[in-house]
């Protein structure tokens, strides 16, 4: 009887201590682990999304968002990482942020094309929108470029220089000018290469539009990037291809916003003798039920998938289609919510279920016929 005793406290006095090992050895509250190296599975290696993880505070919301970009089979990520966010003074960088969604993003398998953009306060006058930054100021912006490509050498190989410049309210309300713009990449190219020779740098991520008073039409505009001897300063084509009301195969023509626009960038580009690849860095359709430029749900599918296909099989200079958009962090009241593939709370989209579908290698030809 004593020795089974014995046995007994022997035995609870190991899970005992085996309690307490396991709780000192239990990770703080709050603290979101990378979890173990994960790899995109996916017929299509063009497939991506346009994440949106800049103003998304909780880190478990980034991984899971990740997470369920690798599970979806998009292998490429955009995502914006502001200028301001991370040298909120000048020489002085903050890179809490940027190093958490950076390393979630490598943990998940996800190649990370970095968007630059959104000026900091010290960088531009008094009364200015966060989009205005004047040509004695592009220095500063290389200076940034060379410390973010420095930081993130290893895990990084894409970086996008601005966003939609022929668009007046992303180039600070001021009329839409390509040969600065040309002169911008001309500063910012070489300190990025200085960083790091590899790195491929991104020119355009023009919107597509005809043309107003505070927008010049993205045809006219990349003919004036050309002729303002900006191709030596990018090393791919960044393309913006919002499908509309039209399926991806709709043919393209200079009146007509469609996704195969993108055809007629990329005869542009041979015009000039630049051969260069090209990525959609955003696009797609959306799906409201009461805006102009809307899709039905299946509809927007059936695009979607035709769009990844088209990429593949057809369009051997495009590298990548990275759809507009994958979740937002918070609720885009109105038609914005209807571009994502996940909501707010997570909940899956029809959408994101079958481009799961057709990454798999499932059977998805209903919606490719």
């Amino acid at each position: 009887m004593d020795i089974q005793r014995r046995s007994v406290w022997t035995t609870i006095r190991a899970l005992i201590i085996a309690g307490v090992i396991l709780f000192c050895l239990r990770p703080p509250a709050g603290l979101v682990l990378l979890g173990p190296q994960q790899r995109v599975e996916s017929i299509n290696p063009k497939m991506g999304v346009h994440t949106r993880l800049t103003d998304e505070v909780e880190e478990w919301k980034i991984k899971h968002s990740l997470e369920l970009v690798r599970e979806m089979g998009a292998g490429w990520i955009v995502e914006y990482f502001p200028w301001s966010y991370s040298e909120p003074e000048k020489g002085t960088y903050a890179w809490d942020h940027a190093d958490m969604v950076i390393a979630h993003a490598r943990q998940q398998g996800l190649q990370v094309i970095a968007r630059i953009g959104i000026v900091p306060q010290w960088a531009r006058p008094e009364g200015t929108i966060d989009s205005f930054l004047l040509p004695a100021r592009y220095g500063d912006l290389a200076d940034f470029c060379y410390a973010f490509v420095t930081r993130y050498k290893d895990t990084i190989s894409h970086i996008i220089i601005w966003n939609e410049p022929n668009l007046g309210s992303e180039w600070g309300y001021r009329d839409p000018d390509p040969a600065e713009y040309a002169q911008m990449l001309r500063t910012v190219y070489p300190r990025c290469k200085e960083a790091h020779p590899d790195v491929r740098v991104l020119g355009g991520a023009l919107a597509p539009t005809m043309g107003a008073p505070d927008a010049m039409n993205d045809l006219d505009y990349l003919r004036g990037m050309y002729d303002a001897g900006a191709a030596p300063y990018f090393d791919v084509l960044a393309v913006h291809a919002y499908g509309w009301r039209f399926p991806p195969d709709q043919p393209p023509a200079p009146d007509v916003i469609s996704f195969s626009r993108t055809e007629l960038l990329r005869e542009i580009a041979l015009e000039y003798a630049d051969d260069k690849p090209a990525m959609i860095t955003e696009g797609g359709w959306n799906d409201h039920p009461r805006w102009t430029k809307a899709v039905g749900h299946g509809q927007r599918i059936a695009y979607t998938l035709q769009a990844y296909e088209m990429a593949k099989n057809e369009w051997p200079w495009c590298e990548v289609v990275a759809m507009w958009a994958f979740r937002y962090p918070k609720p885009e009241p109105g038609y914005p919510d209807y571009f994502t593939f996940v909501t707010v709370d997570f909940t899956l989209k029809p959408v994101y279920l079958e481009v799961q579908n057709y990454a798999r290698g499932n059977d998805v030809s209903e919606w490719l016929e």
